[in-house]
């Protein structure tokens, strides 16, 4: 006997068929999430050594602001890969 879940995943595959990868799609979503992933790990450990000098100092001011460009930095890095996998994902 099925599941819910089972049973519901074969109606969605029968109402939208889940795409088909190559293995080229494949490997370039795999090289660009390294690609971003060390991005993301050099903004961090360089921020958060600026955040951890600021706290240092006493400057709570400077490292709220450096955590909010944090913020920032790795959003704008996530919607970037994501704009890059979709830009592959489209390709056939």
């Amino acid at each position: 006997m099925k599941s819910a879940y089972e049973l519901a995943m074969e109606r969605l595959e029968k109402k939208s068929p889940a795409p088909k990868i190559t293995e080229s799609q494949r490997e370039a979503l795999a090289e660009l999430s390294s690609v971003y992933e060390a991005k993301e790990a050099e903004r961090v450990t360089f921020l958060q050594s600026l955040i951890t000098s600021a706290q240092a100092k006493g400057d709570l001011t400077e490292a709220d602001d450096l955590r909010q460009q944090l913020g920032r930095d790795l959003q704008t890095i996530r919607e970037e890969l994501e704009t890059k996998k979709n830009k592959i994902w489209d390709q056939e």
